[in-house]
């Protein structure tokens, strides 16, 4: 199963996260299928594509919970 997830760069204590669609059994910094964005915690900026996250959603990908909050709080998931 395809999953939208976060991957984890940037160094130690100053974490940054790209927004990623990978298979759901790979590690957390695996091989990623495509990029949608990116994610900083620290001044929390969020930035994706979001005309990929909508077509990868209808073909089925799940977001993780984190993503699935993320893409709540800037109104592209309906709260259900």
């Amino acid at each position: 199963m395809l999953r939208i997830r976060l991957k984890r760069t940037g160094k130690k204590r100053q974490p940054c996260y790209r927004v990623v669609l990978m298979d759901s059994v790979t590690k957390r910094d695996g091989y990623a299928i495509e990029e949608l964005g990116f994610y900083n915690p620290i001044t929390k900026k969020f930035k994706i594509n979001i005309k990929r996250i909508l077509i990868r959603l209808q073909q089925g990908a799940q977001p993780s919970e984190t993503v699935k909050n993320l893409l709540i709080k800037s109104n592209i998931l309906d709260r259900k």
